[in-house]
């Protein structure tokens, strides 16, 4: 499957990223299977947008979570994670807490919204699709192949 990150840099040799705070999945190396959002998301970079291309191989012996729609478990495992939980998984996949759902959900975590007034809420909306690599052992399944720079483009919402 190829897998694309955005970056300011050409990245050959991926690594977990540890930064103050974690992100949807916590702490790792963030990609997408989706070309067309990736080139998106990495021309938002104003310095200089690069997109970094790989080939990912999923192995039986990753420990591997999948999340293959928003739902409660994935709503639930996100607010944990963005509180500072680290889990055992060596790769998460999932819907990103994107701009399309991300308001309707920090509203929710901030008790404005109830779960079923989300669920409404949120209904029609498609996420990007994020494959998170937490571990050295996952990373070992990416192989780079490439990375362009990206001219800036609008993102159609």
């Amino acid at each position: 499957m190829r897998v694309y990150h955005g970056s300011t840099r050409k990245i050959e040799f991926p690594s977990v990223r540890v930064k103050i705070r974690t992100k949807d999945f916590s702490w790792g190396f963030y990609c997408t299977d989706d070309l067309q959002r990736a080139r998106v998301w990495t021309s938002r970079h104003k310095d200089l947008p690069i997109l970094n291309v790989y080939d990912y191989k999923e192995a039986d012996h990753l420990n591997i979570l999948k999340f293959e729609e928003m739902n409660d478990e994935w709503l639930d495992f996100i607010e944990k994670c963005r509180r500072g939980f680290v889990h055992h998984y060596d790769i998460v996949k999932g819907p990103m807490l994107d701009d399309l759902v991300k308001g309707e959900v920090e509203q929710y975590y901030s008790g404005k919204l109830k779960r079923n007034e989300l669920w409404e809420r949120l209904q029609d909306k498609k996420p990007i699709s994020l494959i998170s690599f937490h571990t050295v052992r996952a990373l070992t399944h990416l192989k780079y192949i490439g990375s362009e720079e990206v001219s800036l483009i609008k993102e159609e919402k």
